[in-house]
């Protein structure tokens, strides 16, 4: 293995946001886009959490807003909230964070377990906490943000808006 194949092995690209003032971390093979706010159309028979769907391009895409997902306390929308559209099982998702501040890349080594409770987000969320020069990044499992029940939930509401909107086939679960 080359030095340059070693170093990709031994970090991770992620994407880092904000959220309830503290900083989180999602593996950036998991993020098609990051996009500004906009519209979201409520749909009926959801958890609380998930705040609705956009239209994004013609498919139609579920928006969960992670302050609700966490049990945090809810707060106003700003300039810099931002929808990261992830994908999560097949399921293409929007996810509301405050802000989405940049991409680095961080060593493996300088990622540590979780502990039991982390600014009040409940562990199972969590894959670890890297340490980046004098900050800590909370690093998000985003297979573990939805529950098998939720993603059948969501993935339903997806069919039923973009059969009650008719743009046909915008979901992939």
């Amino acid at each position: 293995m080359t030095e340059k194949q070693e170093n990709k092995v031994s970090e991770e690209q992620l994407v880092v946001f904000s959220l309830a003032d503290e900083t989180y971390g999602i593996d950036i093979s998991v993020v098609n886009e990051i996009i500004r706010m906009q519209s979201i159309t409520q749909v009926p028979r959801t958890p609380e959490f998930v705040e609705g769907v956009i239209n994004l391009r013609g498919r139609i895409v579920p928006v969960i807003d992670l302050r609700k997902r966490f049990g945090l306390e809810v707060s106003e929308e700003t300039q810099a909230s931002r929808i990261m559209v992830v994908e999560l099982e097949g399921i293409i998702m929007g996810m509301i964070v405050d802000a989405v501040s940049e991409v680095l890349r961080l060593p493996k080594d300088s990622i540590e377990p979780t502990p039991p409770m982390v600014s009040g987000v409940d562990a199972a969320y969590l894959r670890g906490v890297g340490k980046w020069d004098d900050r800590l990044i909370i690093l998000l499992d985003i297979d573990k943000v939805l529950y098998k029940n939720e993603q059948e939930m969501v993935a339903r509401a997806v069919q039923e808006a973009a059969a009650s909107s008719g743009s046909g086939g915008a979901s992939n679960g």
